[in-house]
């Protein structure tokens, strides 16, 4: 008689599968299945009642919190945009209001700044010179909120505050600059169309590399979505950065920095107050330096001989409070990390590059750049990290514990500049072409003069070569804050640039 070894061999042979066959590739096909994944539930919209006091009128407004999904054309998931918008309560027709988009920049930054800062209807508390009152921080009623004059969405670009890239999409999608574009534009087109406001007259805010966002998103809406703007507001703007990235074979941050650096020197009393008794006096001075002499010096390249180099040095020294030694050494050129070490090295402190007026120190006083950016770390980062935050769930009512909501993140980066990948990216002409095709759309540019990341004078520099139409440069009006890269944190600035902005709304 055959053993039962003998019969399972044969069957092998035949090619008919033993049990032990069956349960092994039973086995593999458990393993072969996908795993299942734990898909984040984002958190149910807050909308809640509030109320404030503007300019002596008490606003009632509603706020809502949470997420636009935003669908490709197959209608599948490509992204959860965070937003926060505040709608004022008890208007005749809401579709005739004015709706203002508002964002920060970075790239990599939340709205954050602009929401807590000065557009909304909460503030941080910081000491009247912009700098912080020490933690644990507290906020107020803005009575500086533009609320009294539009509607405000706050929008935190993809990667930022709360906004991810739905399941399995790449955020490469995302963190781009046509890519950005593509994003916050189809929100702001997907908003307007869920919530009734095609009638409404539509406003962009922008901060910093948010003035980039803006000034592109200016052509977006009207060639892709057929939506014309009435108003931009751009908050210590950069449209064309040539003017911003000095190196070699780019000589031209040096020119238009230069104002900037010598408003900061003066500031910190660094230069000869008699010959200098105000800033104005200084800057009209150094101004037309820059636009002539300097620019020209910086032309000649190794063509100037001793002479010139060494009058150039002293004439610089003069202007921005640096040893003349320095200058030469660095040829002449002078950025702004050199800048913020060495004008108060001998007094053992740095100066902020987001404000040239405030002070930090360092581990030593040797290097050629600051530890952290004083204007950043010592005044703004703690207060907003905690206002924001704090806002959301015990004033919005909105619960998110899962999931950090990122103030300025490092993770949109590498960022794509696409077809501007090997030059430098400048789409003032997409702004410009926007007011030829729409010449009623209107644009206020807010510059701080102790601004060392986005100075007043590269941002002249980009209008002024943006070639307008000279029926249309009265678009553009230019306003100045006794302030850095974040005026509004001064309250005598924010009150100023709240003037500024009523006066700007109430013309359009």
């Amino acid at each position: 008689m055959r053993t039962v070894q003998h019969v399972l061999a044969a069957l092998v042979i035949l090619g008919i599968p033993s049990i032990a066959c069956a349960q092994e590739k039973e086995k593999e096909k458990e393993k072969a299945k996908p795993e299942s994944k734990v898909v984040y539930a984002y958190p149910e919209t807050s909308v809640t009642k509030h109320s404030i006091i503007i300019n002596g009128d008490r606003i009632a407004y509603t706020a809502t919190v949470g997420h636009l999904v935003l669908l490709d054309e197959k209608g599948v998931k490509r992204s959860h945009n965070f937003y926060i918008a505040y709608t004022r309560d008890q208007v005749s027709d809401p579709s005739k209001r004015p709706i203002t988009f508002a964002f920060n920049g970075g790239p990599g930054s939340s709205s954050v700044w602009l929401h807590m800062g000065a557009l909304g209807p909460k503030r941080v508390v910081m000491e009247d010179d912009g700098t912080s009152k020490g933690p644990p921080y507290t906020t107020v009623d803005n009575t500086f909120s533009w609320l009294d004059r539009t509607d405000l969405v706050f929008i935190d670009p993809i990667e930022t505050g709360y906004s991810r890239p739905a399941e399995d999409v790449d955020k490469k999608e995302f963190t781009g600059y046509s890519e950005d574009l593509h994003s916050v534009g189809d929100f702001i087109h997907k908003y307007i169309s869920e919530h009734g406001r095609w009638s409404s007259p539509k406003f962009l805010a922008g901060e910093s590399y948010g003035t980039t966002r803006a000034a592109g998103l200016s052509g977006y809406l009207q060639d892709r979505h057929g939506m014309y703007l009435n108003g931009i507001v751009l908050v210590s703007a950069v449209m064309n950065f040539q003017t911003l990235w000095g190196n070699e074979g780019n000589d031209l941050p040096y020119s238009l920095f230069l104002p900037s650096f010598a408003a900061a020197a003066h500031y910190h009393g660094k230069l000869d107050k008699v010959r200098y008794p105000t800033q104005t006096a200084l800057l009209d001075e150094v101004e037309r330096f820059a636009l002539n002499e300097y620019t020209l010096f910086l032309m000649k390249g190794d063509r100037t001989n001793k002479e010139e180099r060494d009058a150039m040095a002293l004439r610089l020294s003069g202007y921005i409070g640096i040893d003349k030694g320095v200058i030469a050494r660095n040829n002449y050129r002078i950025s702004t990390g050199i800048f913020a070490k060495e004008l108060l090295r001998s007094d053992s402190r740095t100066i902020g590059r987001f404000d040239g007026t405030i002070k930090g120190i360092d581990r030593t006083d040797g290097g050629q750049g600051y530890d952290f950016d004083p204007s950043y770390n010592l005044t703004v980062f703690g207060p907003y990290t905690v206002a924001i935050n704090d806002h959301l769930r015990t004033t919005l009512n909105y619960k998110n514990s899962d999931k950090v909501y990122e103030i300025l993140t490092g993770k949109v980066h590498p960022w794509s500049y696409g077809a501007d990948q090997n030059r430098f990216l400048n789409n003032a002409e997409t702004l410009r072409m926007a007011i030829h095709k729409n010449p009623r759309l209107r644009v206020l540019i807010c510059n701080g003069y102790y601004d060392l990341a986005t100075p007043y004078f590269a941002t002249e520099y980009t209008v002024d070569h943006m070639f307008l139409h000279e029926e249309f440069r009265d678009n553009i009006t230019m306003s100045y804050y006794q302030g850095g890269h974040m005026m509004y944190a001064i309250k005598a600035e924010l009150e100023k640039l709240t003037m500024d902005v009523r006066k700007f709304y109430d013309g359009l």
